[in-house]
């Protein structure tokens, strides 16, 4: 091996390791990082722009892995740099590791974005890439000026999600962003070609994306496509590299069975031997970290320089710089709403956005194509429609029809920091974002992602429209905080709850119908009960009897069937269930004490959930079926939402109790 330059050497050198802690294991993916391991060494020793010293340094470049199951290619350039350790690699995939199967950015330093879900990774560059333009317009090119790279599969490009987030990033002129694609032509099951027929030089360059074709190998080429896209500043670039599977495999190279298993004992050996690799595992040689390393000082200077323009910033910049980098939100007031004027909750959140447009100066988002039914439609005429080239500074997000696409989109830019991203589309269409929500979640990321039109009171547009089970599907994802507020003064203080958050995304769900307002000098607990996720709106002169325990439209129902039982009832409203259950077992008790044991619950949804409120003696008023196309006002009678039948429903439950 001696025999070998240095930048050979390097590469096999990753390769081995890649093949060590595979081997280790006994599982992980080491075809697809073998045949990416040459644009990844490139791109980190010679381009990547980073602190040795501070993997999360602001204006440092962001690389994304989408090819997630590739992750002991990227675990091994973090050794290569410092992050981590040959300890942490002889630990992949072990527990409470900083090597993980997938990457997962909360657990491993200069690890960007959780990725492994195919797709999501080169959509979250794609908001990665936003928060850089609007930050650089904001602060200047010598505080916020870096790329945003991408290392993405033939599988990633399959996911559709990738095909409606690229579409935006060249309507957006995304010059920074930078996608490698390891075109190995190989994926699980086999060749791409049994399932995949794509041009994808033309259909990217139909997306407006400047796109080069390389050799992946050949580490010249890499280099002046970089370089190339680099000085292309209006389109985002795609550079396809042509690679084989599992390349510098002694016998398996271009094989599939390289995908998701480890190599043989037999293949290990020989592939070693082919690469001039000594056989014992985790060789990483004195000389090869320092040919890696040997940009590092340049690195240091330029973060030295950096550190200097952030001290001679203006007051201006330097309230704003502060702002985005600790992570505090600007304090803010919201709107009051007249008690005797009833508001639909989308409209109620419509003007909470517009009294927060100039408040948050860093708050960006947009809706999938329903900015009037979301009442996003002022917040796009005052602050513009974001465009890297022709207005960075603007705050509104186009979505068109592309869910899934915006709540990625949305993670890449809470991804990037500095940013406080919100996205809009019905509750029906969640399904459509469903894993980004999911992603969200699982990064930690507070995103806000708003639903409207919340349930079967959507009316004649039918059972397609009408959400059913989408809240309490929602409610199952782990670190996810579910808004569904009764009014707009409700309505207030969920969104103000959601933008406390720093370590979990919030849904917010409203309502298309209006509904009464709260008189929060009738019920000044308001505020206080939002904060706790239920609280008790009404509590009768004598101890409660039964207990209503509603959400959203339905708390004025079960309010109005209080009023009409002649029986006493507490009622409560829990905007926000995962907050209530976080509460001090005290708190809980006292809303839901156990010898009340007559409890019923409201919402117009699935009742599913509810049971771990009202007990086994408990029931529900909600919908376990697909609604209908109708007036709203017929469904409800229907549906048993009115009053009487409301009332109804309760008698007959206590009479068969």
């Amino acid at each position: 091996m001696e025999n070998l330059n240095l930048d050979v050497k390097t590469v096999n050198v990753i390769k081995g390791l890649i093949i060590d802690a595979i081997d280790q294991a006994k599982s992980g993916h080491p075809g697809g990082a073998m045949s990416s391991a040459d644009f990844g060494y490139v791109l980190f020793k010679d381009f990547l722009k980073f602190d040795p010293q501070n993997p999360k340094w602001f204006n440092r470049d962001r690389f994304i892995l989408s090819a997630g199951h590739e992750s002991m290619l990227l675990y091994s350039l973090l050794t290569l740099i410092g992050f981590l350790s040959i300890e942490d690699l002889k630990s992949f995939r072990q527990w409470k590791s900083k090597t993980p199967g997938h990457p997962e950015c909360d657990l491993t330093p200069g690890v960007e974005a959780t990725t492994g879900p195919l797709g999501q990774g080169f959509s979250m560059g794609v908001g990665m890439a936003i928060a850089e333009a609007f930050l650089r317009s904001k602060l200047g090119e010598n505080i916020c000026n870096h790329f945003t790279y991408v290392l993405a599969s033939d599988g990633d490009l399959q996911e559709p999600v990738v095909l409606g987030s690229a579409s935006l990033a060249g309507k957006w002129n995304l010059g920074k962003l930078i996608v490698f694609y390891d075109s190995n032509k190989i994926q699980l099951a086999g060749p791409t070609k049994r399932c995949d027929c794509t041009d994808y030089n033309t259909l990217f360059k139909s997306f407006n994306w400047q796109v080069l074709e390389v050799n992946g190998h050949s580490h010249s080429e890499i280099k002046n496509a970089i370089l190339q896209a680099q000085k292309e500043t209006s389109k985002p670039t795609l550079i396809i590299g042509h690679t084989i599977m599992a390349k510098g495999c002694a016998t398996l190279e271009g094989s599939e069975k390289t995908h998701g298993s480890p190599l043989s004992p037999e293949e290990i050996k020989a592939t070693k031997k082919k690469l001039g690799l000594p056989e014992h595992k985790f060789y990483l040689p004195k000389d090869v970290l320092e040919h890696f390393r040997s940009r590092f000082s340049e690195l240091t200077t330029e973060v030295r320089e950096w550190e200097k323009n952030v001290s001679n910033l203006s007051k201006e910049k330097k309230e704003l710089f502060n702002l985005i980098t600790d992570g505090e939100k600007h304090s803010f007031t919201l709107p009051d709403f007249p008690e005797d004027k009833p508001l639909a909750t989308r409209k109620a959140f419509g003007m909470c956005l517009n009294a927060l447009t100039d408040q948050l100066p860093n708050l960006l988002g947009g809706s999938a194509d329903l900015d009037p039914s979301n009442q996003t439609v002022r917040f796009r005429e005052r602050v513009g429609l974001f465009n890297a080239l022709t207005n960075p500074e603007g705050r509104y997000l186009a979505f068109g029809v592309r869910e899934f696409p915006m709540g990625a989109i949305l993670n890449g830019l809470a991804l990037h920091g500095g940013i406080i991203p919100f996205g809009a589309t019905f509750l029906v269409f969640s399904d459509y974002e469903r894993n980004a929500l999911r992603m969200s979640a699982l990064q930690k990321l507070p995103v806000l992602h708003i639903f409207t039109h919340d349930s079967f009171y959507v009316g004649e547009d039918g059972p397609t429209h009408q959400p059913i089970e989408h809240i309490s599907s929602l409610r199952l994802i782990p670190n996810m905080l579910v808004f569904r507020p009764a009014d707009a003064n409700e309505t207030k203080y969920c969104f103000k709850e959601a933008l406390a958050q720093k370590s979990r995304p919030s849904i917010l769900l409203f309502t298309r119908q209006t509904l009464p307002i709260l008189n929060e000098k009738i019920y000044p607990q308001i505020q206080d009960g939002v904060r706790k996720g239920a609280y008790i709106l009404k509590e009768p002169k004598q101890k409660p009897e039964i207990i209503f325990i509603a959400t959203g439209s339905e708390v004025h129902l079960a309010l109005e069937v209080a009023n009409k039982l002649e029986l006493p009832v507490r009622v409560i409203s829990m905007p926000c269930m995962e907050l209530f259950k976080e509460q001090p077992q005290s708190y809980i008790q006292s809303l839901l004490p156990s010898d009340i044991e007559k409890r019923i619950a409201f919402e117009a949804g699935r009742t599913d959930i509810w049971h771990q409120f009202i007990g086994l003696k408990g029931t529900v008023l909600g919908i376990n079926h697909f609604g209908a196309s109708a007036p709203a006002n017929i469904l409800a009678e229907e549906y048993g939402f009115t009053v009487s039948k409301a009332l109804n429903f309760v008698q007959n439950y206590l009479q068969n109790l």
